[in-house]
């Protein structure tokens, strides 16, 4: 069956970190979503292998996932121009046939963030080719790529409130527990892992909500009826301050 929405993670925890109340929405409104991580985490500091898979498929649970899958490409060598990680990612997205993917902005700290958001551009379009590699299945291409931005901030094109789902977004992050609580790490540092609760509240607060997830983009959006489209959202901040 198709998904309504897939991200596609570097690593786990990744999806949940960055999308986990989008994920989370999709849920409570009835909709199948799924997360294809790209590698099993394998050179993170803490963490075995077989401990990594079970934190996934707990937050799975919690964010009640159709669809939670590994491709198994190496950790730390991720290449957004690599024949093999493009099949793979093209695979996937003709397997799971997701109306809206989401993957990592083109810019981030580690390569393979960026490596992801690059394979996921590329993996779109080949995706949709009838004659490109036949045998990964019939071709299929997402109706909209969304990046989702994970240390290297940049300007959101449109912030998702979560407010209603943060607290399940939480429980799915701290599965991982693996990766949190030590001092060694970015990410296991308690200062590292709070980064990403503020900024959802900053999020958040840009929309007039208490929680938010950013989102850009990449390309020009279709609207018919903007005026419709923001009395439908009448609480909105303004871009231009009161007089």
């Amino acid at each position: 069956m198709s998904l309504d929405l897939l991200v596609l993670a570097p690593h786990p925890d990744d999806a949940e970190l960055c999308c986990g109340g989008l994920l989370a929405l999709c849920a409570t409104r009835g909709q199948r979503a799924g997360v294809v991580d790209l590698t099993r985490g394998e050179l993170a500091t803490h963490g075995t292998l077989e401990e990594r898979a079970l934190e996934a498929r707990a937050a799975a649970e919690v964010l009640s996932l159709a669809v939670r899958d590994n491709l198994g490409l190496p950790d730390g060598g991720l290449r957004g121009d690599d024949p093999a990680h493009l099949d793979a990612v093209v695979g996937a997205i003709r397997t799971h046939r997701p109306a809206l993917l989401a993957a990592p902005w083109t810019q981030a700290r580690h390569p393979d963030h960026a490596a992801t958001g690059h394979l996921a551009q590329t993996a779109v379009f080949l995706a949709g080719l009838r004659k490109h590699r036949p045998d990964l299945g019939a071709p299929f291409r997402p109706t909209r790529l969304l990046h989702y931005p994970m240390r290297h901030e940049k300007p959101a094109d449109l912030v998702v409130d979560i407010t209603a789902v943060f607290e399940t977004k939480a429980r799915a992050i701290a599965c991982h527990e693996s990766q949190f609580g030590g001092t060694d790490t970015l990410i296991a540092d308690a200062v590292g892992g709070q980064a990403f609760a503020v900024r959802d509240r900053y999020w958040g607060g840009s929309i007039g909500v208490a929680h938010g997830e950013p989102y850009l983009l990449g390309a020009p959006v279709p609207v018919s009826d903007p005026v419709s489209h923001f009395a439908a959202h009448p609480d909105t901040p303004s871009l231009v301050p009161p007089r």
